[in-house]
């Protein structure tokens, strides 16, 4: 059986962005392994514009009534809920900055996070539509965060991704990235082997 793998990069730094490093030896580690499948979708190269008020409003209309321009704004959503569908594991290479997810990031959820296509709600509260799915979030910090009020970037995520059903969820983290060489490299080995041995898993 094979296993899709999406891996989601956001970090504006590019190549010398730390996620985006962990993201690369995810991918490499994944790509060695019989029966694993990769899809890499960079947001910065990327990148989606903000969510105004006519993209959303063409989500409102079926498919059969849409204007040309609403046809085209509807298809970046429904580009993007079907690329996540057709994966088994979503990847999320996520660096903090002022501790939160980059805007492009959020602009990805805005639009996979749909009403009605990954949830809905209902009288007794939001229903999840997808299943069967897992996710992995590699978190690239400057400073040491996890475990503390001042990571809401984490609980930020796993409420996202859990309102749309996907609620397991392995967490590793690369923190204190700008607190001294010793600290960086020890951090970086730590989180490439816990990646290892998410790879092994898939």
């Amino acid at each position: 059986m094979t296993t899709r793998t999406l891996v989601i990069t956001s970090s504006i730094l590019g190549e010398n962005g730390q996620s985006k490093g962990l993201a690369e030896h995810f991918i490499a580690q994944a790509q060695g392994r019989d029966g694993v499948e990769v899809t890499h979708r960079d947001l910065v190269a990327n990148a989606l514009p903000h969510l105004e008020l006519a993209e959303l409003g063409s989500w409102q209309v079926t498919a059969d009534k849409r204007s040309a321009e609403q046809r085209e704004l509807a298809a970046r959503s429904d580009e993007l809920i079907d690329e996540l569908m057709a994966h088994d594991v979503v990847v999320l290479a996520v660096p903090m900055y002022n501790f939160g997810i980059p805007s492009q990031l959020k602009a990805w959820f805005d639009r996979v996070m749909r009403a009605g296509v990954t949830f809905r709600y209902t009288e007794k509260g939001p229903q999840s539509l997808v299943e069967a799915k897992r996710a992995v979030i590699l978190a690239a910090r400057g400073g040491q965060y996890a475990g503390t009020e001042k990571d809401t970037q984490t609980p930020h995520l796993k409420l996202m991704l859990g309102m749309m059903g996907i609620t397991e969820v392995d967490t590793v983290f690369a923190e204190g990235l700008n607190m001294g060489e010793g600290t960086r490299a020890a951090a970086l080995k730590e989180a490439r082997q816990a990646i290892d041995g998410l790879a092994d898993r898939l």
